[in-house]
């Protein structure tokens, strides 16, 4: 008999050891292969490496709307260095919760999807048009052999898709009594930078002021002491004019004066952990994260390399964060950007009002309102294919586990994965209707 209860698949999923790197998705995407041909589901493996497929599948619609999209990522992030309290493959079902790496990302909402695909199939649903679901490895790294390798290799696979229903939305967010369910719409880009510094060398042994150290520990400090400006976008502008209706005052005045620029950073200071997390929503981010200089104890550098983790708002490009960065830095650092993965201007609404009425329904004291993600997913790469990608993965979380999402304990409460699983099958029933 075939699984078909979420939970059951999420523990199943949680037991193939995908961490990436090195990946090694074969094992796991090919249990979802079987489940979906034993109920006659034809399937499709493309891989750029073979033991890294990706999974397409087709449930066929009436023909009367455009396809829609389900996709996620069978990958996770490493437990390495990390203390559980159980083992983390195990996919243990403990006090209403279900354990296990993945079990918040993304392989809860792999079971989701996978769970509400294969009931319409079991029940004969009529659908107004095909439902697609795409099982991807690599999102964790860089969607080299998944996404990026479909929508370059395969997009005429896609021919049609306009709405996609991916991760990077649904937790329930509490603030003033209220519950707030995001509907991710829009998120930012990834643009890498290298910092070069340079400087006069020498020997260890005569002490050099005003050296490359100097001059990079000079460049950090800069960074630390300075945002980046203000950019209020249409798809922040949408998320805080939907959360200042949704609240009381006046934490609705602060929300909505959160938008004027002239006091966005001022208030963002005095919110605490609130403003700590909306920032990035109102300004591109740099973070360095590598540094490579140096190579013999006795010889002074004369050059370092910093690489900055940037992140980029949507309509911005790289060049309007290196202008940023080079406005901080003064002409003692060069800037170079070696990678830059580009996203859509503006959201595409369109299918918004419909889940967010499949939320009000599933949970009638909810307020969903859309949300702009300060990650990335790879609704980068079917961005380029024309396609709207909904971060809706509705789980009604405790807040502490967040934080558990690429950390130890990483978890899931048992009626959050039902919950979602409704959700979607609701959201599949009315779209295109």
């Amino acid at each position: 008999m075939i699984c078909q209860r979420p939970v059951e698949l999420l523990q199943n999923l949680i037991r193939f050891d995908t961490t990436n790197p090195p990946g090694n998705e074969e094992a796991c995407i090919r249990y979802i292969q079987g489940l979906l041909n034993e109920v006659g589901l034809e399937t499709r493996l493309l891989a750029r490496s073979p033991e890294r497929p990706n999974l397409i599948t087709r449930l066929a619609g009436q023909g009367n709307a455009p396809p829609l999209l389900l996709y996620g990522h069978v990958d996770v992030v490493t437990t390495e260095n990390q203390s559980w309290q159980q083992p983390p493959f195990d996919g243990k079902c403990l006090d209403g919760y279900i354990w296990g790496r993945g079990a918040l990302d993304m392989k809860d909402g792999i079971a989701m999807m996978l769970a509400a695909l294969l009931r319409a199939k079991a029940e004969g649903v009529t659908l107004p048009g095909d439902v697609m679901l795409a099982v991807v490895c690599d999102e964790e790294v860089d969607g080299v052999y998944g996404s990026k390798y479909l929508v370059e290799n395969h997009a005429a696979l896609f021919k049609g898709v306009r709405y996609a229903i991916g991760e990077g939305g649904g937790f329930a967010l509490s603030m003033d009594g209220r519950k707030l369910y995001t509907i991710m719409v829009a998120e930012k880009q990834i643009c890498s930078v290298r910092a070069i510094v340079r400087g006069p060398g020498g020997h260890g042994s005569v002490p050099v002021r005003g050296g490359t150290m100097s001059r990079l520990a000079d460049f950090l400090r800069r960074l630390e002491r300075h945002r980046l400006p203000v950019h209020v976008t249409p798809a922040a502008r949408q998320m805080f004019t939907a959360m200042s209706a949704a609240l009381p005052f006046p934490t609705n005045w602060v929300i909505r004066q959160l938008v004027n620029p002239a006091l966005t950073d001022r208030l963002l200071d005095i919110m605490g952990t609130p403003g700590r997390l909306l920032d990035p929503l109102l300004h591109n981010t740099v973070n360095a994260t590598i540094v490579q200089g140096g190579h013999k104890i006795n010889v002074i550098p004369s050059e370092i390399v910093v690489q900055l983790d940037g992140r980029l708002l949507p309509g911005l490009c790289s060049e309007d964060l290196l202008s940023e960065l080079r406005q901080i830095a003064g002409d003692t650092v060069e800037f170079e950007v070696f990678r830059y993965d580009h996203g859509p201007k503006e959201p595409d609404m369109g299918l918004f009002d419909t889940l967010a009425g499949v939320l009000r329904e599933a949970d009638p004291a909810s307020i969903p309102i859309p949300h702009m993600l300060s990650a990335v997913t790879d609704a980068r790469f079917f961005s380029q294919l024309g396609i709207q990608t909904y971060g809706f993965l509705p789980v009604d979380l405790p807040p502490e586990l967040i934080d558990t999402v690429h950390a130890a304990d990483e978890r899931i409460p048992v009626e959050a994965v039902e919950f979602g699983t409704r959700a979607i099958y609701a959201a599949l029933q009315r779209f295109g209707r």
